[in-house]
């Protein structure tokens, strides 16, 4: 069931010290709730100055907090887990409201966001590093050392488990985080900035700093900050990273996608039918791992069919969500107009299905699909970040890889097949760093990590899993001899 509740929050501010402060000098912005498309709260668009104070609390701050032993670290990392627990339904409306999302889409995305603050709490174990008597009289240890003061910038689609990617594991490694969350989605930073102070993090640890352009610019060129994480489109992300690096810093920054689901005409068609559609209009194909192309392989009608039946049937509000913005609605609108003036099949259209009752004034699409485009099509090769699915057609195997291969982007592929011959072949020659058998959404569990390849990833490494500890800290190498007597 989804209910929504429109809720005023009025001003925010910043989170910094361990407290809440609303800076004076900054330009506010107003938050606003996809399902009315009313104000629920204000923001400070914060820049340098406040970026300062977040950054002179966390120098403070880190000192102490890297001496404190890894055990007292992880048993906040537990309370805190307990406190997101005990408020699951209240974040989860939290953030639907601000996002869009239906309340079961927000759940399954805290739930992720919860896998990731368990993998911190394994830390006693992770963090004790690796020793070994190399030669006579000889060892070497590796020691896991944070680096100091560090930020992310996450989007809006993912307000609770995107900062829970790099959060838990930047300081159960020991380091202070300023988190700079989308200006369109902020509430849910705060919230968790609000459930980690109770959990007992130290004042200063973590610290929100509200804002847009000039805070994220603010972030790249402070030298105070030694790492930064990013989550958004490929452009800024290359942007973040450049700008990022070229100041000293260390960078990872994920970026956009195109993702191809290559349905073969062996697949399940039940299976096959459920997971497009989950993958391609799932958060309103606002994410990331949403399978935005289909590739269909030879005869596939019956399963395309399936899709187009099944997708009508999704209810506005209960199945669906709404998409983040106005213009976020206008843009995805335009290129579903483009695609069919391209000459594209639009066999289910969305642009005019009406707001569910009582939710008049936001910013609803119904799912659609795009049928018979062609590899060239803006549809195929650009992000629509919408509830699209584009659906291309080839007459093999090799030639669906091939067009998956074309896409410059390299964060998700996927094939549903009944054969293991058809499954290893996708799965060794597709360009992607994350691929799925039989999977829509195939996003790695902890500890396994997330991280796309070509221009879905600027920088070395992976955001969670193992790979995000090493992101985040410095391997100190030491060797030790003694004399024999």
């Amino acid at each position: 069931m989804n209910s929504i509740s429109f809720i005023d929050f009025g001003e925010k501010g910043n989170w910094i010290g361990g407290a809440f402060a609303v800076p004076s000098s900054a330009e506010k912005l107003d938050v606003t709730t996809p399902y009315w498309g009313r104000t629920i709260a204000t923001v400070p668009l914060s820049g340098r100055s406040e970026l300062d104070a977040a950054v002179d609390a966390a120098a403070e701050a880190w000192p102490a907090w890297r001496d404190t032993p890894v055990g007292k670290r992880t048993q906040i990392m537990f309370r805190f887990k307990a406190l997101m627990e005990r408020d699951y339904d209240e974040i989860a409306h939290l953030v639907a409201l601000e996002n869009g999302k239906t309340v079961p889409e927000a759940k399954g995305s805290i739930d992720r966001g919860i896998d990731v603050v368990e993998f911190a709490t394994s830390f006693t174990n992770v963090l004790r590093g690796d020793v070994m008597n190399v030669s006579s009289g000889v060892s070497c240890e590796a020691l896991y050392e944070p680096l100091g003061v560090v930020a992310g910038i996450t989007p809006f689609n993912f307000p609770i488990m995107v900062p829970l990617w790099m959060i838990p594991i930047a300081i159960t490694a020991g380091n202070c985080f300023i988190l700079k969350p989308s200006e369109q989605t902020p509430l849910s930073a705060m919230k968790m900035a609000e459930l980690l102070s109770e959990a007992g993090l130290p004042d200063g640890v973590f610290s929100v700093v509200n804002g847009a352009r000039d805070a994220v610019e603010a972030i790249t060129d402070q030298p105070g900050i030694s790492a930064v994480a990013f989550v958004g489109s490929s452009t800024v992300a290359e942007i973040v990273y450049s700008r990022s690096t070229a100041n000293g810093k260390r960078a990872l920054c994920l970026g956009g996608a195109k993702n191809h689901l290559i349905v073969v005409p062996d697949a399940e068609k039940e299976m096959t039918v459920n997971g497009v559609i989950s993958s391609s209009m799932g958060s309103a194909g606002q994410r990331c791992m949403a399978a935005s192309v289909m590739v269909g392989v030879e005869d596939v009608d019956a399963i395309i069919d399936g899709i187009v039946k099944t997708s009508d049937g999704l209810q506005l509000g209960e199945d669906m969500g709404a998409v983040i913005s106005a213009a976020a609605r206008e843009r995805i609108i335009g290129m579903i107009d483009e695609a069919e003036e391209q000459g594209a099949k639009i066999v289910l259209d969305g642009r005019n299905t009406p707001a569910p009752d009582g939710y008049d004034g936001g910013y609803w699409l119904g799912p659609t699909v795009i049928d018979y485009a062609s590899p060239e099509m803006t549809c195929a090769q650009v992000e629509i970040f919408g509830p699209v699915l584009t659906i291309l057609r080839a007459g093999s195997l090799e030639e669906a890889v091939e067009i998956e291969n074309g896409s410059p982007y390299g964060n998700a592929a996927s094939v549903f097949t009944s054969s293991g011959a058809v499954s290893r072949y996708v799965s060794e020659n597709a360009s992607a760093g994350m691929v799925g058998i039989n999977v829509g959404v195939p996003v790695p569990r902890d500890p396994f990590s997330f991280g796309g390849w070509n221009q879905s990833k600027f920088g070395h490494g992976d955001i969670t899993g193992t790979s995000g500890l090493s992101f985040w800290t410095n391997l100190r190498k030491v060797t030790t001899r003694w004399p024999t007597d």
